[in-house]
């Protein structure tokens, strides 16, 4: 190897280990502040039904091939502690084969609020965004939430999203928390479980906290209609179709709450192959998040959003180019194959990274009732493997799009025989 060469070599190794420690420090911060967010919540506690009045929702379900979940999500939402007369649900049936939306109209017999949508063949398969999209204008509620079809929500979690959208009047959105109740059936939904808690424990509490920024998920949110409506609905180009949105609220000066109090469990992919198409689908959204909104935002008076995308594309592309490089250097050197020019204790540097990232995931997870030290060999383990491949399904999506230039189709998350969540209270 050439002088130059193992200059750049060096060179780009320590910018990997400054910048994988900046993110890291980051997240840290976002850590701390999610923990503060979360005593303040129980200090201060939430807006009581008192003179509140509670608004009409309707509820939109996207649903295609869903037999496997969607009467057990039916179950849970006609269950919902809710005023009566004001809600309803209506279940769009995108094209479904295996019987949904026979399913549905039995159940709509039963219940009158369960209203069925049957989207025509010859405009069904074209994404979730597409769905929710033919669905607004029939809603006949001013609040529209939205549920995937594989969720089963708390009772009383929507009472409480709406219950914080009515306290507010600065809020577009009020979403919840999200939990996995197939997190036992193999090491795969564990580590899922373990991902969902701490994004929602460190992101989207210490954002919420830092800089009153919280990003829609696909599930568990409520949204005023008429800020919706403003927004233009749902990019159907977008496969993070949520993400999408929550800039374009921003953009319009109005904010997302995280509420995580609001509950609702979903069920995870089961096999890694399904895992790896929903994730690789999740990067190629990101990937049109980005190029669609960072040149309307950086043309604005820089904000926290600005601030935000930026950190999304540092995330996605300059973050895992650091966990990727440094990672084969470590591993060169280990076996001999190659060794740095310059001194540094890059190996305890490398240990403390991992002791920090395991410090912060038990942070985030000792408000949801987890067993530390159940979690702590998980966590570990999820470092060493589980995040590895993030940074394959980024780099696959990267490949999708920019080398391979594939259109961007709507990839449905396989279904797996529904299991019953944990009762209401346990973990």
């Amino acid at each position: 190897m050439t002088s130059v060469l193992r200059l750049l070599r060096d060179g780009l190794f320590v910018f990997s280990v400054i910048f994988i420690w900046l993110m890291l420090l980051y997240q840290f911060v976002l850590t701390a502040a999610g923990f503060r967010f979360r005593r303040r919540l129980d200090k201060e506690g939430e807006p009581e039904d008192g003179d509140i009045e509670l608004p009409g929702v309707s509820i939109l379900v996207p649903a295609r091939n869903e037999a496997k979940v969607i009467l057990d999500l039916l179950e849970r939402l006609g269950g919902l502690d809710y005023p009566a007369g004001r809600l309803e649900f209506i279940i769009i049936d995108d094209g479904s084969t295996d019987g949904t939306g026979d399913l549905v109209e039995s159940a709509a017999a039963a219940d009158p609020r369960v209203r069925l949508l049957r989207i025509p063949p010859d405009r069904s398969g074209r994404g979730k965004s597409a769905a929710l999209n033919t669905a607004l204008p029939q809603a006949r509620f001013e609040a529209v939430a939205v549920y995937d079809a594989d969720n089963r929500p708390e009772p009383d979690s929507l009472a409480r999203l709406c219950r914080a959208l009515v306290s507010d009047p600065g809020l577009a959105a009020v979403t919840g928390l999200f939990r996995v109740y197939n997190k036992d059936r193999n090491l795969l939904t564990r580590f899922i479980h373990l991902e969902s808690l701490a994004f929602q424990g460190i992101i989207q509490a210490g954002r919420w906290f830092l800089m009153k920024i919280a990003f829609l998920p696909g599930t568990n949110f409520v949204i005023w209609r008429k800020d919706l409506e403003a927004a233009g609905g749902w990019d159907e180009e977008a496969l993070t179709e949520d993400t999408e949105l929550t800039f374009r609220i921003y953009e319009r000066k109005r904010l997302v709450k995280f509420l995580p109090t609001a509950v609702t469990w979903e069920q995870e992919p089961e096999r890694l192959r399904t895992w790896i198409r929903q994730r690789t689908r999740w990067a190629r959204g990101n990937n049109y998040v980005l190029g669609s909104r960072l040149p309307t935002l950086l043309r604005r008076r820089p904000n926290l959003m600005v601030f935000e995308l930026l950190n999304l594309f540092f995330l996605y592309y300059v973050f895992v180019f650091a966990i990727l490089f440094s990672d084969l250097i470590f591993i060169l050197s280990l076996l001999g194959l190659t060794r740095l020019r310059i001194a540094g204790p890059f190996t305890e540097l490398w240990a403390l990274a991992a002791a920090l990232f395991t410090l912060e995931v038990l942070l985030a997870l000792s408000y949801e009732r987890e067993d530390s030290r159940a979690m702590f060999g998980v966590t570990v383990l999820a470092y060493l493997t589980y995040t590895k491949l993030w940074v394959f399904v980024v780099l696959r999506g990267l490949v999708q799009d920019v080398v391979l230039r594939r259109k961007r189709i709507w990839d449905k998350t396989e279904r797996f025989d529904s299991h019953p969540p944990p009762k209401r209270g346990s973990a």
